[in-house]
């Protein structure tokens, strides 16, 4: 399975290769069928039916969670805690205040979980949104953009096999961080909900407040407009 970084620098060079708009979005069509994003475990409420009993799991967890049980909220803390911070993590481009804001996700959602409703929205999504909001709630107050920094993430390079593999081997790390937080705020969230945090689309929706189709046509401009911030060397 590709690392999700890696998803999104082959969506990248998908669009670089592709030689116009409807080619592009038919690949990325395919690309959703067979790119292995996390799936939707949580998205179904109670009594509806799901054949995949981790979905049941994490369900099940959420109900004892909420009424008190911090055994189970701390296996959904394991199970969510990964994509939370990979999404904290890109917006502010610092290990330290990343895992501070995911840790201060957690707290405030054991805080507010009996008010947690699995009505519109799955627990996954309701984390990240609680998160988004600690996210603008540090940038209102600190009033200053940080310096971003990229060591701690994987390059993922391949060997250049093709026009597409070719243009993903000259993605750096810093490059494709820097152009995913220059995009508008909803094309950047929708990114890093999908490409970095690895939500399927309905997830993604539900934290956002849009529909799945909103979402797709925001992930489609979205890496267009990754693709069109690349350097004239790799275009």
């Amino acid at each position: 399975m590709r690392s999700l970084t890696s998803a999104l620098r082959a969506a990248i060079a998908l669009d670089l290769t592709c030689h116009d708009a409807r080619s592009f979005a038919l690949a990325m069509a395919v690309s959703e069928q067979t790119n292995a994003y996390s799936p939707n475990y949580d998205s179904l409420g109670p009594g509806d039916h799901d054949p995949d009993p981790e979905a049941s799991r994490l369900r099940a967890l959420v109900d004892l969670a909420k009424e008190g049980d911090s055994e189970a909220f701390g296996q959904l803390y394991d199970h969510y805690v990964t994509g939370i911070f990979r999404f904290v993590y890109y917006r502010v481009g610092s290990k330290q205040l990343a895992e501070d804001l995911t840790s201060e996700t957690f707290v405030r959602g054991l805080r507010s979980i009996q008010r947690f409703s699995w009505q519109g929205k799955d627990f996954g999504a309701w984390l990240t949104t609680i998160a988004r909001n600690l996210i603008t709630d540090h940038f209102k107050s600190s009033r200053s953009r940080l310096e971003f920094t990229t060591e701690s993430i994987p390059e993922g390079r391949t060997t250049a096999a093709s026009p597409e593999h070719e243009v993903l081997s000259l993605i750096s790390n810093e490059m494709l961080f820097e152009a995913v937080n220059a995009l508008p705020p909803e094309q950047r969230d929708c990114i890093l909900m999908r490409f970095i945090q690895g939500m399927s689309i309905a997830q993604t929706a539900a934290a956002i407040g849009r529909s799945e189709g909103a979402i797709k046509q925001l992930q489609l401009r979205a890496v267009r407009s990754l693709a069109g911030s690349m350097p004239p060397d790799i275009r």
